[in-house]
């Protein structure tokens, strides 16, 4: 599956390690998504809530279907993340700009899950319109 093809058929985007700070790149990328119509999930178990959003502390807390796992963890947070996204029968997984796990990426692939690496999902989207 393409980036583009990935972007167009997902509506849920969990968004791991989303930050309330609005400097954030993570705050940034999120609300620039939740603008463009995605539904946005954040997971961060330090606060509350984000951009209107119920904050969940993990993937396995989500009740509802996800397309995609964006993740804004230092790489070696991915693997375990990358395990709960494949629990939870999420589509894919994209590591945003500056994380890579090779091992990890291997493992979704291996589960069925389209992954995206090293690069940031607000960016590809702009790119598309």
């Amino acid at each position: 599956m393409t980036i583009p093809e990935l972007l167009k058929t997902s509506r849920t985007i969990a968004v791991v390690g989303l930050s309330s700070k609005r400097f954030r790149p993570s705050y940034g990328v999120a609300e620039y998504m939740q603008r463009n119509g995605y539904c946005i999930i954040p997971v961060n178990p330090f606060v509350p809530s984000v951009l209107g959003e119920k904050c969940y502390p993990d993937l396995d807390s989500i009740r509802e279907r996800v397309d995609i796992v964006d993740i804004f963890r230092r790489a070696e947070f991915v693997p375990e993340i990358v395990e709960a996204a494949i629990r939870i029968g999420a589509r894919a997984v994209w590591m945003q700009e500056g994380v890579v796990h090779e091992e990890a990426a291997a493992r979704a692939k291996a589960a069925g899950l389209a992954v995206v690496m090293d690069r940031c999902i607000l960016k590809d989207h702009a790119s598309m319109r």
